[in-house]
């Protein structure tokens, strides 16, 4: 259904307005009641582009009767399950990050005479298209879990540290500038940065080991 409308346009096949109106009732069983997305009515769904620092993906939106407009996450609703806290807590770190990890990969990239640089994990040759910024040990797991201890933030994130689901919140970040800074700061004192094949590094994916947390 995503590939059927450009970005911009409204989803017009009314058996495609179904499916997604099935999602959303699905999502919001699993949402709590001020995050539910659809409770205010539906009247269409649109594709858009969803932009940020370092991401730039398509959606589905949903429009309601009175004009407010809010995205909301497909594949999540397809599985009817919310994102954990932890993974809220870590898009909001990535984030906070995004900035100093374009910063990286333009430097890298602009001091190379051809524009390639070597994959830090196969060696070979890759161009920036192709790349990936990857975090050497301390993975960036374990980055997280240190800095969560730090905060005193070992078994929860308190309420009220990360932004919930409001409407258009197309990612989570800190509520207050203070976390973000001491987020970034902790980063850059523990992360060893490098570039690496996008295709190497979504290959070694599903087999990193559990992080063990920085000090």
């Amino acid at each position: 259904m995503l590939h059927a409308y450009p970005n911009g346009t409204v989803v017009t096949d009314p058996g495609h307005h179904d499916d997604l109106v099935a999602l959303v009732v699905r999502f919001d069983a699993v949402l709590p009641v001020a995050e539910q997305k659809g409770s205010a009515g539906i009247a269409r769904f649109e594709r858009r582009l969803n932009t940020g620092s370092g991401f730039a993906t398509p959606g589905f939106w949903l429009v309601r009767a009175n004009g407010e407009a809010t995205d909301f996450n497909y594949l999540r609703a397809v599985e009817g399950r919310a994102k954990s806290p932890d993974l809220e807590f870590a898009d909001a770190c990535l984030r906070a990050v995004a900035g100093d990890l374009e910063a990286f990969m333009r430097a890298q990239f602009g001091a190379s005479p051809d524009g390639v640089v070597a994959c830090g994990l196969t060696g070979t040759p890759v161009a920036h298209a192709d790349a990936h910024v990857d975090h050497d040990e301390p993975s960036f797991g374990s980055i997280l879990l240190g800095f969560r201890q730090a905060q005193g933030w070992a078994e929860a994130v308190p309420p009220g540290v990360l932004t919930t689901g409001a409407d258009a919140q197309t990612t989570t970040t800190f509520v207050h500038n203070s976390d973000d800074a001491a987020f970034r700061a902790f980063h850059q004192a523990h992360a060893r940065l490098r570039v690496v094949s996008a295709r190497a590094n979504l290959a070694r994916a599903a087999g990193q080991r559990r992080p063990t947390p920085v000090n």
